[in-house]
């Protein structure tokens, strides 16, 4: 095989596996995306911290991102639940579902 046609080749098996991965489901440890609006958040960012009510009608799982430092868990929180984070170092990012 000439020097060209095993590049080609080799850049087509690269191709179809990079196709492959990203059609892979993700993990259960992946965020599924941001909560719905029916998760209130009232975020206080000098003070680092963030209380979070779950309003949904049913039990969400979810967990709070932190922008360059700690995530919460990803916890099940059952309607009109609320909890606190807290976190010492990055800045609040949002809350998602996992």
């Amino acid at each position: 095989m000439k020097p060209r046609q095993r590049l080609a080749s080799g850049i087509i098996a690269a191709t179809a596996l990079l196709g492959a991965t990203l059609a892979m489901p993700t993990t259960a440890s992946a965020t599924s995306g941001t909560a719905p609006a029916c998760v209130k958040r009232d975020v206080i960012k000098h003070r680092k911290y963030v209380k979070v009510t779950n309003l949904c009608g049913q039990a969400m799982h979810l967990k709070v991102v932190i922008d360059w430092g700690s995530d919460s868990p990803c916890l099940t929180y059952q309607n009109k639940e609320q909890w606190e984070w807290n976190w010492g170092r990055g800045s609040y990012g949002k809350v998602v579902t996992c």
